[in-house]
């Protein structure tokens, strides 16, 4: 891979992760609007778009025969009935918390993500951690104890934002499609749900007016929700994978000075000192990443050209 294509890799996902940092901005428009109403909204403009983006990209027919192969397939298919399921809480999560004013609650959730796969791969696909991983995961503990205990709350909208996210990616990994048609087929499965949501509000007389403006910013949320990840599908198909995961943490870095410089959501001394805990845990888990990857390009290299 030369430099410059890796170059353009990091633009675009870079990009991206900048696109995710500040989606709590776009959400806080709408903030008046039920979340449910906001993640009815967000699938279905989402589908939408999606299909739009398979006609022009011409990948229509490739999108048709990956639905004939899943649908043959009973296990793929109801990995992509779960994924659809786990990425819809994500997001219901994550718009709630935001109009909620706990944006430094989902910065976290993403800060401990990667350490929350980490703990699936040991439990679900019998993976070993390295002594580094083991650290790691410790001191994420403990700085999620330290919140728990002195802040009197255990951080559940963190955990569970981590947690369905961490599951989604285990269910893509069964479900191993193109991102574009992936995201088509998670968000087609849960927009019926979707539809029927908005006809229950409708025959049970309660209110889904929206304004001129916050229907377009619905119509956007679809846009925006799609937006950033296939700019990360570009971007993760030209960088070297430790590279990505250094820049996974771009995201809930800007969500976390969106929450406390915009919003002005309270950073206490407690929060700093829990949060230095799990940066640190990220770190170390960064670096075994890092460490990881060279050994087996390096491995590679010496089983190509000889050593």
């Amino acid at each position: 891979m030369n430099t410059k294509v890796q170059y353009e890799g990091i633009f675009y996902g870079a990009l991206s992760y900048v696109m995710w940092g500040f989606i709590p901005i776009y959400w806080k428009l709408l903030q008046h609007v039920s979340s449910t109403q906001i993640l009815g909204h967000r699938v279905l403009w989402s589908f939408v778009f999606m299909i739009i983006l398979l006609l022009i990209s011409r990948k229509w027919a490739s999108f048709i025969n990956y639905v004939k192969e899943i649908a043959k397939n009973k296990k793929k298919l109801f990995a992509l009935f779960i994924a659809s399921l786990l990425v819809s809480a994500n997001w219901g999560i994550f718009i709630w918390a935001v109009n909620a004013g706990r944006i430094l609650d989902t910065s976290l959730g993403y800060y401990i993500n990667p350490l929350i796969s980490v703990l699936l791969g040991v439990t679900v696909l019998k993976e070993k951690l390295s002594n580094i991983q083991v650290i790691s995961v410790c001191l994420a503990g403990i700085g999620v104890a330290i919140l728990t205990f002195y802040l009197g709350s255990f951080p559940w909208i963190s955990l569970m934002l981590a947690i369905t996210f961490g599951l989604y990616g285990l269910a893509k990994v069964l479900i191993n499609a193109d991102a574009t048609i992936g995201l088509t087929l998670e968000t087609m499965m849960v927009t019926p749900i979707a539809i029927g949501y908005f006809v229950y509000l409708f025959f049970h007389h309660e209110s889904i007016s929206l304004s001129g403006q916050e229907f377009v910013l619905m119509i956007g949320g679809g846009v925006a929700t799609a937006l950033p990840l296939l700019l990360f599908a570009m971007g993760a198909k030209k960088m070297p994978l430790s590279m990505l995961g250094f820049l996974q943490y771009i995201a809930p870095t800007i969500s976390l000075l969106v929450g406390v410089f915009m919003y002005h959501e309270e950073f206490t001394k407690v929060h700093l000192v829990a949060f230095l805990f799990i940066w640190s845990a990220l770190v170390l888990y960064s670096m075994s990443q890092l460490r990881k990857s060279t050994r087996i390009k390096k491995n590679f290299d010496q089983e190509r050209y000889g050593a």
